[in-house]
């Protein structure tokens, strides 16, 4: 099975810049004016899942609660040290989760939308 997580937005431009250069994500494809919409597929080659962002002339009003959040395993304590550095070096402001789980078990911070964005230390080899 493979997994998209889809969502709409009004800032494509910084949502690419965020999830490719802080996260090191890719861009693995995309769309200009499909139906009057535009979009990008990010995440790691030769994985099963993706993030797609569209963008409309359709102004979004985000309606995110405390606990809409993605979560990112890095796979060794160097690419978590590495991630780190690079919100550090990006003026990422980290936040405090709702629930203490996300705040025991790694850190939180928001997109440029404003979605919560976990960075879990939990599967480090």
């Amino acid at each position: 099975m493979t997994f998209r997580f889809a969502r709409h937005t009004n800032n494509l431009e910084p949502l690419k810049s965020f999830y490719c250069n802080v996260l090191g994500l890719e861009i693995l494809g995309g769309f200009e004016n499909h139906d009057g919409y535009d979009g990008v597929f990010i995440g790691k080659p030769d994985e099963n899942w993706h993030l797609e962002f569209t963008k409309s002339a359709e102004i979004v009003e985000f309606n995110f609660g405390e606990e809409d959040i993605l979560v990112f395993y890095p796979n060794s304590k160097l690419e978590y040290e590495l991630l780190l550095e690079k919100l550090k070096h990006h003026s990422i402001q980290l936040i405090k989760a709702n629930n203490p789980y996300w705040n025991e078990n790694g850190i939180l911070f928001l997109d440029p939308d404003g979605y919560r964005i976990a960075l879990s230390h939990l599967k480090i080899n």
